[in-house]
């Protein structure tokens, strides 16, 4: 690559978001599910916050971390589905490096959200079915805030070296992104003509210590919550439990796996198509936040009860 060419990319103004590489000539069809998820998506989480503030009742600790996830899951969806359905659907391609870094910090940080705010909602689960005499006691409304602004300050501080790092380096390839949003690894792809290392080594660092540590503070609260299932006097009561707590795990999997997997293949899936990583990295950013108000909203019984009447009150007028 000649000189001239090299200095072409060094401080690009604009990127090029190519959406899915490969198939391009799919994308208005790629966009109707696409479009229909972040449709749920916005809705399901909207409802959740609507009936959660009416209904006095459902001002509890678990309510509270289901909020502060559906306000995760709303900005998360914001943050990139807009600009990859106007790229499937108006060819609107060019995003700014700025706003490029921008986003980026959002997704890393939002997604950090998600999974410490995970974490709380297993905590919930746990105090509330293996310590239930403790649980009013322990969870109070201060101790939810505390664990929330954590959550918030945790996630915010660990993805603000994403934009940095990526900022101080030289683009010496191409401005072109492989992807429909400034995923970190991405963008560091493009960076062919220096040291990426502490890149690269700072996103896995988030992805094992992070997530990872999250995902087995996850795993010993769920084992203790199968634990006391398997010892309710009944089988109904252990059903029931049982498939409430079967549903969030679907939630949880959906998430970290294919958080996990994305950042992994990235790396060291060199035989793996493009389209495959970018359609994998599509499901951590649109399945949680549809399936999340679902799964942990409308099958809550008191959150169904209150839109069942919601509903009903609505059909009369």
């Amino acid at each position: 690559m000649s000189e001239s060419n090299k200095t072409d990319f060094t401080n690009p103004s604009t990127f090029i978001l190519l959406g899915i590489p490969g198939l391009e000539a799919a994308h208005i069809w790629i966009s109707i599910p696409f479009c229909a998820m972040y449709a749920i998506a916005v809705l399901g989480n909207f409802t959740i916050l609507f009936i959660v503030k009416r209904e006095p009742s459902l001002h509890g600790p678990m309510f509270y971390f289901l909020c502060m996830l559906a306000v995760i899951d709303l900005v998360m969806s914001i943050s990139t589905l807009p600009k990859m359905l106007s790229i499937f659907w108006f060819n609107s391609r060019e995003i700014s490096f700025s706003a490029c870094l921008t986003q980026m910090y959002f997704v890393h940080s939002l997604s950090g959200m998600e999974s410490g705010m995970l974490v709380a909602m297993a905590f919930d689960r746990y105090m509330a079915i293996c310590h239930p005499l403790r649980y009013s006691m322990t969870l109070t409304n201060s101790v939810v805030a505390k664990i929330g602004l954590v959550v918030v300050m945790r996630s915010g501080i660990l993805a603000l070296p994403y934009p940095l790092l990526v900022r101080r380096l030289p683009y010496c390839r191409t401005n072109v992104i492989p992807h429909f949003y400034c995923q970190h690894i991405a963008v560091v792809k493009l960076l062919a003509c220096s040291d990426t290392r502490v890149s690269s080594y700072y996103g896995l660092f988030v992805v094992f210590c992070v997530l990872g540590l999250d995902v087995f503070f996850i795993a010993v609260s769920y084992i203790q919550i199968l634990r006391a299932i398997f010892s309710l006097p009944t089988k109904d009561a252990r059903l029931k439990t049982f498939g409430t707590c079967a549903s969030h795990l679907c939630a949880i999997l959906a998430f970290y796996v294919s958080t996990i997997f994305s950042s992994l293949t990235y790396r060291f899936g060199h035989n793996v198509p493009l389209h495959f990583h970018v359609l994998i990295a599509n499901v951590y950013l649109l399945v949680p936040p549809m399936l999340n108000p679902i799964i942990y909203g409308v099958r809550t019984k008191q959150i169904w009860d209150r839109l069942w009447v919601l509903g009903a009150g609505l059909c009369g007028r």
